[in-house]
């Protein structure tokens, strides 16, 4: 499930967690649709990972270029 978009996947897991919360879930649906919303914070939570080095690498190479200079 890694392909989704972070705010796809965010949106999803919103919507699952609404329904639960307001049991439109039926009872033979809920542990499948509890599956999918851990697969969801993984997604998200490796995304977020990702984007945090990716972030500090820039950084890093900015800071990089500035002493350089």
């Amino acid at each position: 499930m890694t392909d989704i978009k972070y705010s796809k996947a965010m949106l999803k897991l919103e919507e699952i967690i609404k329904d639960i919360e307001n049991e439109e879930v039926d009872i033979d649906d809920l542990s499948q649709k509890v599956k999918e919303a851990v697969s969801l914070v993984r997604t998200c939570k490796d995304k977020i990972s990702k984007a945090e080095v990716e972030v500090k690498e820039v950084v890093a190479g900015f800071d990089g270029e500035e002493k350089g200079s």
